[in-house]
Parts: structure tokens; C-alpha cells; sequence
């Protein structure tokens, strides 16, 4: 390791530093005030955020935090740890972590990296989201090169695209799949991050192709290299063919919405929905996450897992992320060695 002159750093979206409601309304302020995830002139978006979401939502969202908060802190946090020492193990190069929003930031990885290795010539920066949407990987790029150019690093700074569609990850997560498929189940539901349509619309390279007709994720376009549904449907297509479940048997929808005018249908609604369509048994997976968060812990796992079963639901469980799947482990490892041997494209 002494030898290494590249480093690693493994992005993800972030979280507050603790269950206090101070903590919570600190991040959710950095967090909902980027312009990436509400994309309305600064003025409006701080009387928006400041004013009425983060006000109301603050004492929410600690509460929520709680119910699913570890002795190690953050479950986002503590589980993309838990990958970083689980890359140690397949690696030499040094990795280290960075959030977007919160702790440890893009900066303190870059600086830990340094005192690691001075002499490092290159970072790989490994964002952690398998699609390209505005408010995850295009952010988290975006602002880490604004960091990267600040502090006019001489190092090399090279970020992994996004892996929708890149065999290795695919099979990591069927393979995470396959184990539940064994019990009895009506419907598998696949249940992504929902974004407004704008972002889909703002995201597209044609100006004329995204959310144009109803079919136009099926239709070929480079507006593709950068739309987050066609990206989720492609996933969901490509391992539902991998595992033979027939298309009778899956779904997908869109959860923590916020605002009008997001991608549906809605992972709330369809819960509601499903026990009167006969699908009372059902596995429910969250793709769009590669690490165990608030949103899978606590929204699905919890107060939807309760919606569903309210609504005449017999059995329900959540298919966990891919944390430290050995096979997702290897797969990362896997990017890192086809950028040092000069035989990937899988980088911008």
C-alpha cells in the first residue's frame, strides 16, 4: 500500500451527525438548499426550505432517525463504512469515504487520501449510485469537482459512471435477490427514489426526447447516458430477465416524493393498491440504494411495510441493499483494477 499512487473514495448521499433535531435541520437545510434537488431560483428555494419544508419536517425526520439509528451512528454512514473495510480486504489502494451533504465531506477525503499517500497521483471516485439522476450522482460529481479545483489539488481525479446496465453489478444484485425468491410471494415490487418529471426533461441531451410518449425509455437516444427512468427501467428489465420472473410478477414505482409533478406511480399509493389486486404476499426492493438507509430502514421496512398490512396485506418484506454482498465488493474492486489496466469505460 505504501507503494500505491492512486486512492479511492467511495461517495454516498450523506446524513445528519446525530438524532438531534439541530443536527437534522442543519443537514436537511445543505441537503434540500441544493439547487440540483430544488431546482427553483435561490430566493424562492430558501423561503421554501427554511421557511415551511425544514421547520415541519426537522422534528419528523429526528424521530424517524431515531427508530433506525445504530450504536455506531448513521446507518448510511455506518454501512458504507462497513464497505470501505470491506474493500480494504480486495484492494491495496487506499479508500477512503465522503458524503455529499454532512459528514465526512469530499475535502476531508481528499486530505485523508494525502496524508495516507502524498505522493498519489490519482483518486477514483466511486459514487455510489447506480443511475444518473440530477439530485444523486450528478450533484455529488458536480460538487466534488468544484472542491477538487478549489483547492487546486495536482492530483488526477477520475469519477466511475454510472453502473445501471454493467453485467458484474447486475448479477450482485439478482444474486441478492434469488435467496427470497424461494418462499412464496404474489409480486415483487421495485420501489426507486422517486424525482420530479422536470429533472427527467432537464437531464435530457435531445431537448425532445424525455417524457415525450409513453414509450420513449424504449425508444434508442443518447438522451439515455443521462435519464434516470429509462436507467431504473433498464435495471429492472435486465435482472427480472436474469432471475425468469415474469413480468406478471414485478413492478415499479417511486417513493419519498416531494412535491407535485414527480415520476409515478407511487410506492405509497401502490401498496394501498396491491392487496386488492389479490398481492398480498410481497417482497419489496429498493435499487436506487446500494446501502441501507432511512429510506429502506425506516420508510419502507416500517411505516409502509404498516400501510400495506392496513390495507389487507398478509405477508411483506424488504429485500435488504447490497452493503457488503461479496459479490458487490468484488464488483467495485473490479472497476478499480479495469481503470489501472486502461480497460474500462466506465469513466467519465
Amino acid at each position: 500500500m505504501a507503494n500505491s499512487k492512486r486512492g479511492i473514495i467511495l461517495m454516498n448521499l450523506g446524513s445528519p451527525d446525530s438524532t438531534a433535531v439541530k443536527d437534522v435541520r442543519k443537514y436537511l437545510n445543505e441537503f434540500l438548499m441544493d439547487e440540483r434537488v430544488i431546482d427553483k431560483p435561490w430566493l424562492f428555494r430558501a423561503l421554501l426550505v427554511k421557511g415551511i419544508i425544514v421547520p415541519f419536517r426537522a422534528p419528523k425526520s429526528a424521530e424517524a432517525y431515531k427508530t433506525i439509528w445504530m450504536d455506531e451512528g448513521s446507518p448510511l454512514v455506518v454501512n458504507t463504512k462497513h464497505l470501505q473495510q470491506a474493500l480494504h480486504r480486495e484492494i491495496e489502494e487506499p479508500v477512503e469515504i465522503a458524503m455529499r451533504y454532512g459528514n465526512p465531506s469530499p475535502e476531508a477525503a481528499f486530505e485523508n487520501l494525502l496524508k495516507r499517500e502524498p505522493g498519489i497521483e490519482e483518486v477514483i471516485a466511486v459514487p455510489l449510485y447506480p443511475h444518473y439522476a440530477m439530485s444523486s450522482y450528478e450533484t455529488a460529481v458536480e460538487y466534488t469537482k468544484e472542491i477538487y479545483k478549489k483547492k487546486k489539488y495536482s492530483f488526477k481525479l477520475t469519477f466511475i459512471k454510472p453502473f445501471y446496465k454493467e453485467p458484474n453489478y447486475l448479477h450482485a444484485l439478482a444474486e441478492n435477490i434469488k435467496p427470497y425468491l424461494q418462499k412464496e410471494y404474489d409480486h415483487l415490487l421495485f420501489s426507486y427514489h422517486g424525482v420530479p418529471g422536470r429533472h427527467i426533461r432537464k437531464s435530457d441531451v435531445t431537448g425532445c426526447h424525455c417524457l415525450q410518449t409513453d414509450n420513449c425509455c424504449e425508444v434508442a437516444s443518447p438522451a439515455h447516458e443521462f435519464c434516470y427512468r429509462h436507467q431504473i427501467i433498464t435495471t429492472t428489465t435486465l435482472v427480472t430477465e436474469a432471475l425468469n420472473i415474469p413480468n406478471s410478477k414485478y413492478s415499479i414505482s417511486f417513493q419519498s416524493r416531494l412535491g407535485k409533478g414527480w415520476l409515478t406511480p407511487f410506492t405509497d399509493v401502490r401498496l394501498k393498491e396491491l392487496p386488492n389486486e389479490g398481492k398480498k404476499n410481497i417482497l419489496i426492493i429498493c435499487p436506487a440504494f446500494v446501502s441501507d438507509c432511512l429510506e429502506t430502514l425506516e420508510e419502507i421496512a416500517v411505516r409502509e411495510k404498516k400501510s400495506f398490512m392496513e390495507a389487507g396485506g398478509e405477508s411483506y418484506e424488504m429485500i435488504p441493499c447490497l452493503n457488503t454482498n461479496p459479490l458487490w465488493v468484488k464488483t467495485i474492486a473490479g472497476y478499480i483494477e479495469s481503470i489501472k489496466e486502461n480497460k474500462t469505460e466506465m469513466v467519465f
